[in-house]
């Protein structure tokens, strides 16, 4: 009986040849290739379900995000309110001494160039940002909030206070050295918490219409590294030399402040008067009010009656400390209450204004002295208050070139007297 042959696929050539594994004689891949290519291809290593195909993603519609994309992106705009999350841009906390205080003279404080425009739109764009919240300038800060402050113009690098916190970059004062080394120039006294000054006769303290050069503005020249300038915490007139203090921290300020107004202050003023007062010794009580204003430094105040309007009570111990025959008088004076011009019209009112006062000398055909010059012959002479610190203070200023010419002249000796212990006491 005849055997059948296997029939081979036939070659090109007409002749056999065995197919290659897994393929079929016509070189396709066999179905049992394709079923294992097919899971292959599905198969996820070390997974249980490997060999089953994964299911379809259906394909996202343009501009559509998913939950974990969106809180990619939400946590792009809160992270860069913490530290190190962004370059350029700082997290500030909120100390206990700024509790309370707005946002905008936070920002002020600390980055005194910072135009206050400027930073509205900071805020109004999301920029600034508290405890990675948006806020206005008028928001209240409290301690240990966190303030996110953006890349700002001209920054110089950040730096830690005394306190080993982190400090921010500050942009450079706009004052210049000059008015740092005279304020240093005229510096009676300074710690940690107040500064001293021995103001000079003609410099304002603060700036007004027409005034560009003031204590005020020159103390941007002593912008800490913190951003921190020395506040006023009083004032004396533009004309009246003497002792000045300011404040080198907002808590100091504070405090300093409250006691000024509470009089805990002890102040005594140097002053030359035409003519001698016959009581050597007593005191001035009147209601003082603001008149029409007639000269460089604005309103005159005048003497008003208890219930006119705008009139404050005033009080002022005096004494005659030395007198030239009945010619001239030096007199102390220590101010009770704090009125504006208030020792310059008070003098005026006994009938003995000031030598050199523009605005309240009304004494007809009264000529001055030779040697002695027209300029407000009134000096802020000693000033005892307590600091913060729990310490008390206790500080003189010199008599100015101009009174100092005129003791000369006369023969006074301004070494020879204590304000505090020879003026009447309350």
């Amino acid at each position: 009986m005849a055997q059948r042959t296997p029939r081979g696929p036939k070659s090109t050539s007409g002749s056999r040849r065995p197919a290659a594994p897994g393929k079929r004689p016509d070189g396709k891949p066999t179905r049992a290739a394709q079923r294992s290519a097919a899971s292959a291809a599905f198969r996820k290593p070390g997974s249980a379900s490997a060999g089953k195909p994964a299911p379809k993603t259906p394909a996202k519609p343009a501009g559509h995000r998913t939950l974990v994309e969106k809180s990619v992106e939400l946590a792009a705009r809160v992270l860069p309110a913490l530290p190190g999350k962004a370059a350029g841009v700082q997290a500030i906390p909120v100390r206990d001494a700024e509790e309370g205080l707005r946002l905008d003279r936070w920002f002020k404080e600390r980055f005194p160039a910072l135009a206050f425009g400027h930073l509205q739109k900071l805020c109004r764009t999301g920029q600034i940002r508290v405890d990675g919240a948006r806020v206005k300038t008028a928001t209240r800060l409290s301690a240990g909030m966190v303030v996110r402050v953006p890349p700002l113009k001209d920054e110089s690098e950040g730096a830690e206070d005394e306190e080993g916190v982190a400090a921010p970059a500050v942009r450079k004062p706009s004052a210049s050295d000059k008015d740092a080394e005279f304020l240093r120039s005229i510096t009676l006294y300074e710690d940690r918490e107040v500064l001293v000054l021995n103001k000079p006769f003609g410099l304002a303290v603060q700036g007004g219409s027409g005034t560009v050069r003031h204590v005020d503005g020159m103390l941007a020249a002593l912008t800490d590294r913190s951003g921190q300038k020395p506040r006023l915490v009083h004032r004396i007139d533009k004309d009246t030399a003497g002792v000045l203090v300011t404040a080198k921290t907002r808590l100091a300020a504070s405090e300093l402040a409250r006691t000024f107004r509470s009089r805990a202050a002890r102040k005594v003023y140097w002053a030359l008067a035409p003519g001698v007062p016959r009581v050597k010794q007593g005191r001035i009580s009147t209601y003082l009010a603001k008149g029409e204003g007639d000269g460089p430094e604005g309103e005159r105040m005048q003497v008003a009656s208890h219930g006119d309007a705008g009139a404050a009570h005033a009080l002022t111990y005096y004494a005659v400390v030395d007198q030239v025959g009945q010619k001239m008088a030096w007199l102390s004076l220590k101010p009770v209450t704090g009125r504006t011009h208030q020792l310059r019209a008070h003098c005026a009112h006994i009938g003995h204004p000031i030598v050199g006062d523009p605005k309240y000398f009304n004494i007809e055909n009264w000529e001055l002295p030779g040697g002695i010059q027209n300029r407000l012959h009134l000096l802020a002479r000693r000033l005892v208050i307590p600091l913060p610190s729990g310490d008390m203070l206790d500080i003189s200023a010199p008599l100015p070139p101009h009174m100092q010419q005129s003791w000369n002249l006369l023969g006074f000796d301004a070494s020879a007297y204590d304000p505090i212990i020879d003026a009447p006491e309350d």
